[in-house]
């Protein structure tokens, strides 16, 4: 059996507002947990509890999301600004 090669190369991820995408999951994964609550005798008489759980593991994920993304966000800024100082380059500078 052959060994399937790809045809042409993957493209680079999107960067964007990364720490913002991921709290603004979280918040609501998190409401939609709060907004189950007070419906919970009615998942629970339909044995459907697994849909606020669900929910609840959602926000408490997108918490440790949340440190992860800040810390990656930190640490490719603390990259550039050594790669920066090692070029002998400003990232703020105008160049005027």
């Amino acid at each position: 059996m052959a060994k399937w090669t790809p045809r042409h190369e993957a493209p680079e991820p999107l960067e964007g507002p990364v720490v913002a995408t991921i709290t603004l999951g979280t918040i609501i994964w998190f409401a939609l947990f709060l907004v189950q609550i007070p419906f919970y005798s009615w998942f629970a008489d339909r044995d459907l509890m697994w849909w606020v759980w669900t929910c609840l593991a959602g926000g408490g994920l997108g918490l440790i999301g949340i440190w992860y993304v800040r810390k990656r966000d930190a640490a490719i800024q603390r990259a550039e600004a050594a790669r920066n100082a090692a070029d002998g380059t400003d990232a703020g500078a105008t160049g005027t």
